[in-house]
């Protein structure tokens, strides 16, 4: 067979909705104007809660000046080069050493990308010797860089500990023999249910095992914690978190990523990751744009308040409707309805042209058949009126669903 004709008659679980009606609307859908609350969708002024954008740095007068600022400076071609050749900056370094301060760990690195970033951390981090041990619903990049591993992988069902502990004793009877180690990876909040990584229970099993511990805290940096510095932070085990992972796409509101710890270890990296050894050094306006951002992450705590105002309105307000919102602990609010994927099309249609709410929505396999998530990321910017606003929509769009109301509906029309 031709790989290509392969291409294009086998479809992936995504590749099944490219289709006309479903792209453009649910798939791959434009939303226009400044990143806020409330933007553009076909033409009409929706409320959205599916940006990252959570402390409202997107669009921050001080964050868009820093941008603006150090691009007509700059340019976006400065420094070229890897960083390792020839892309280095002071700037860069200052960065790096403002991340490690704000985090608690000796040193840190900055990574162009949080997927290529952590997938290319493990592949070096670990060789066909070691043992990796992972929570089983770590995110795509986790398991992508997993793929890229030798040696021996064990997978513990969703922050079960009992299971974990079982992982590692199977984990070290194969050490013993290879001599080398073990590395468990879990996240600091997960990203599609909102709960969080059992990281201090994780901590006390090295009282029993020897292994070290790698954090993506994507979603957990500048979100949780006492000063924002993450998960870990917010557990109190911030110094037994040996590699912390987190990128600048959800609180920072912008592209790249960083790892902190131990500074031997961040200098091994350095001169061993293949996707910045290879790799063109991060921009000078995103690494000075970086900057501003942390700064204000470090000395603006009424954004993080503010978020979390929202946040507890949101979850308490739905929770009190009746909704079903899982364990989330973290900023992230999944609602969870029962139905079919062709009553969350529906369903979606409707909250989007009659009530002028945009959300994600996901549907089976990333959850359970006859499942319908409905995924809201508040943020800094969002009011209480637009939480008021949503509550009511969801409690209509409810009320229709369990009716029946979105098997009756014809296909809707979405071009």
């Amino acid at each position: 067979m031709d790989i290509f004709e392969k291409l294009v008659t086998e479809r992936t679980p995504l590749g099944h909705y490219s289709n006309i009606n479903a792209e453009g609307y649910f798939m791959f859908p434009k939303l226009e104007g400044q990143i806020q609350p409330r933007m553009h969708f076909k033409g009409r002024e929706v409320l959205t809660w599916s940006l990252n954008n959570y402390l409202g740095l997107a669009n921050h007068p001080e964050v868009r000046k820093a941008d603006a600022d150090a691009a007509a400076q700059w340019g976006l071609a400065y420094p070229m080069g890897a960083r390792i050749m020839s892309g280095n900056t002071t700037e860069h370094e200052k960065f790096e050493k403002e991340l490690a301060g704000f985090v608690g760990k000796e040193s840190a690195m900055l990574l162009n990308y949080g997927y290529q970033g952590i997938m290319s951390i493990i592949d070096t981090v670990v060789d066909r010797k070691d043992v990796v041990v992972y929570d089983s619903e770590s995110h795509a990049c986790i398991i992508d860089g997993l793929r890229m591993h030798i040696g021996k992988r064990f997978v513990f069902p969703h922050n079960d500990i009992a299971n974990l502990e079982k992982q590692l004793e199977r984990a070290k009877k194969i050490t013993d023999e290879t001599g080398g180690g073990i590395l468990v990876i879990t996240e600091g909040v997960f990203g599609m249910s909102g709960d969080l990584g059992n990281i201090k229970d994780i901590v006390d099993l090295k009282k029993k095992f020897q292994f070290r511990l790698l954090i993506d805290d994507a979603h957990g940096f500048g979100t949780m914690g006492k000063t924002g510095a993450g998960a870990g932070e917010h557990f109190g085990v911030q110094d037994e978190v040996d590699l912390y992972f987190s990128t600048f796409a959800k609180s920072m509101a912008s592209i790249g990523a960083f790892v902190a710890g131990n500074a031997k270890i961040i200098e091994y990296l350095r001169y061993s990751v293949r996707s910045q050894i290879f790799a063109k050094s991060l921009p000078m306006p995103l690494v000075i744009g970086g900057r501003k951002r942390l700064e204000l992450l470090r000395t603006k705590p009424e954004l993080k308040d503010n978020l979390w105002k929202i946040v507890n309105a949101l979850q308490s307000g739905l929770r009190e409707k009746g909704f079903n919102l899982g364990k989330t602990q973290s900023p992230v609010t999944p609602v969870l309805l029962g139905g079919t994927g062709l009553e969350a099309a529906h369903l979606v249609y409707d909250l989007r042209e009659r009530f002028n709410i945009f959300c994600s929505a996901v549907i089976y396999p990333v959850v359970p058949k006859d499942v319908i998530m409905l995924r809201l990321i508040p943020t800094s910017v969002h009011s209480l009126e637009d939480v008021k606003e949503t509550i009511a929509a969801f409690e209509a769009i409810h009320d229709k669903l369990k009716g029946g109301y979105y098997r009756k509906e014809g296909q809707p029309q979405m071009a």
